[in-house]
């Protein structure tokens, strides 16, 4: 958990400096790496499951539909939002009994360590697809993005069959742990 709550916390702060970074402009981009979704769409969905999902689930709540609807880019202030919300998800994780047993995710549960991986990457990827579009890159530690292909990898297979996933990609041999959970979670880690 102390691993793993840490990576959380890192990806976090990424995700909270790409969003500060993004002009108001730019959220009118409509060619994202994320195929049909436009930048709005995509940062609020970012928004949404990354930081209220992600406190939601540890406090074991449903996402109220208000939330769902939101859209946060409709406020001047949006980024800065993000991350005071990023924080609360993030301390919302720092209980350990949070980590233990199911997360009830509606249609089925999960345990908890398996929820906080996916949000983990999510948070990730959609950070590294928002980054992308603005100009921006997305850094990780190696510990981060050794931990980000393990969970890439475990979930790939499963979130291909409900098109969350496109296609592999291939990239050379010589790529970089986070090059290759982006190429495994279909995403060209040249994409510009």
């Amino acid at each position: 958990m102390k691993t793993e709550h840490a990576h959380m916390t890192e990806v976090a702060a990424e995700a909270a400096r790409i969003a500060r970074s993004i002009r108001a402009e730019q959220l009118d981009a409509d060619r994202t790496p994320c195929g049909d979704w436009n930048l709005r769409g995509l940062v609020n969905h970012w928004v949404l499951y990354t930081s209220h999902g992600l406190e939601h689930r540890a406090l074991g709540k449903e996402l109220p539909e208000a939330l769902v609807e939101r859209d946060f880019t409709a406020d001047a202030d949006w980024a800065g939002q993000y991350a005071e919300q990023l924080e609360r998800a993030v301390a919302a994780w720092a209980d350990p009994a949070v980590w233990e047993g199911e997360i009830d995710l509606g249609s089925s549960t999960s345990p908890a360590g398996d929820v906080a991986a996916m949000l983990i990457e999510e948070t990730v990827l959609h950070g590294w697809d928002v980054a992308r579009v603005v100009g921006e890159e997305f850094r990780l530690s190696d510990e981060a993005a050794a931990y980000v292909l393990e969970v890439v990898d475990g979930t790939a297979a499963l979130y291909r069959q409900y098109d969350g996933f496109a296609d592999e990609v291939d990239i050379p041999g010589t790529a970089s742990d986070f090059e290759r959970a982006l190429a495994h979670s279909g995403r060209d880690p040249k994409w510009s």
